[in-house]
């Protein structure tokens, strides 16, 4: 386990709930902001992270450079309770699950919350290691459109049915024991990343401002 300067790592006082918001952020973008405040809220989160990850495992493209995504997220998403961190890159993991490892061991005694879109949860089961990651820490699970059938009939969900906790519970996530997860349906914002590459709104080189089209 790599040892960190502690000046260079995301702060969380003792007790904190911090939910972790995981992905490329290729680019960030108003969808991300909106499953952002909709989580602090409804989950009643001390803070919630952006782990910018300097690539994903699963996608063989890899995305803009990680200085660039970072900037445009910090310039997009401006909120007291909410840090953008590439911490993944400090930290050398490349997985999620090593991720959380690590995170685990420089930060005890903090509540961590694994955040996730539905899509994510249907592909759960071909995550490295994951049934180590429902066992070890709550997983909010937030529905995008059109989605919601598959991440309910997927294998993470039928495995774990009977750790799932309502909706309405929401709050008490942060302090479940593991396995438990939550499925959240928020208003929804039919945007993602991909389309904004495919439409060219994003190239990684202004990361200064956020384009119009958002």
């Amino acid at each position: 386990m790599p040892v960190l300067p502690r000046h260079d790592l995301p702060f969380a006082p003792l007790g904190a709930s911090v939910g972790l918001f995981g992905g490329s952020f290729d680019p960030a973008h108003e969808g991300h902001v909106h499953v952002t405040r909709h989580a602090l809220k409804r989950l009643q989160l001390d803070q919630l992270w952006w782990l910018v990850s300097p690539g994903n495992p699963l996608k063989q493209a890899g995305p803009a450079p990680l200085g660039a995504r970072v900037a445009r997220a910090r310039a997009l998403m401006r909120h007291p309770h909410v840090q953008i961190t590439p911490i993944e890159a400090q930290l050398g993991t490349r997985y999620t699950a090593d991720t959380l490892r690590a995170l685990m061991h420089h930060y005890p005694g903090r509540r961590f919350v694994w955040i996730m879109g539905a899509d994510n949860l249907a592909g759960f089961h071909r995550w490295d290691n994951w049934r180590w990651i429902m066992e070890s820490l709550p997983i909010a699970v937030v529905a995008r459109p059109g989605q919601q059938r598959g991440a309910l009939s997927s294998v993470a969900a039928r495995r774990y049915a009977q750790a799932r906790i309502a909706a309405r519970s929401a709050p008490v996530l942060q302090a479940a024991p593991a396995p438990a997860w939550c499925f959240l349906t928020i208003p929804l914002r039919n945007i993602s990343s991909t389309h904004l590459r495919a439409q060219g709104v994003w190239q990684g080189a202004d990361a200064s401002a956020p384009p119009t089209e958002l």
